[in-house]
């Protein structure tokens, strides 16, 4: 079954200066009590270790710090929902059930397009290969 939630915060971050990676994220609230998802990459292009630990591509961090490296196949951006797929097998390491997550945009207008233009370095980062569908974005 999709799991569906709210998203009353969207943020995206890709100064070098102030912050150590490149994200873009939604969450339920700003503490950290609801479901959130956070989509990662570095500023620079992955090198020779990264490339060896597989670690070549976005990642995706879940409430719990569940985390996966290249797991998201999907993502779509319909109205004010977000749709994000994820590959099957990543599921455990997520700490998640379903690879469909939905999330209704609720956020102010600024944050959502922040997020989004920042979502859009994320998931171009890295490996071609492991890189998402990507619609409405």
């Amino acid at each position: 079954m999709t799991y569906r939630f709210t998203a009353q915060v969207a943020c995206g971050f890709d100064d070098p200066g102030r912050d150590d990676c490149v994200m873009a994220g939604v969450a339920e609230s700003d503490d950290e009590g609801g479901f959130s998802l956070l989509f990662m990459c570095g500023f620079e292009a992955p090198d020779a270790q990264d490339v060896s630990l597989g670690m070549d591509t976005h990642c995706l961090v879940t409430p719990d710090q569940g985390t996966a490296y290249g797991c998201v196949r999907g993502v779509e951006l319909d109205g004010d929902v977000l749709r994000v797929t994820l590959d099957p097998s990543a599921l455990h390491a997520l700490g998640l059930a379903d690879p469909v997550v939905e999330v209704l945009l609720r956020a102010p207008a600024v944050d959502v397009a922040r997020m989004r233009a920042v979502l859009l370095r994320v998931v171009a980062y890295g490996r071609p290969g492991a890189r998402p569908s990507v619609v409405g974005l």
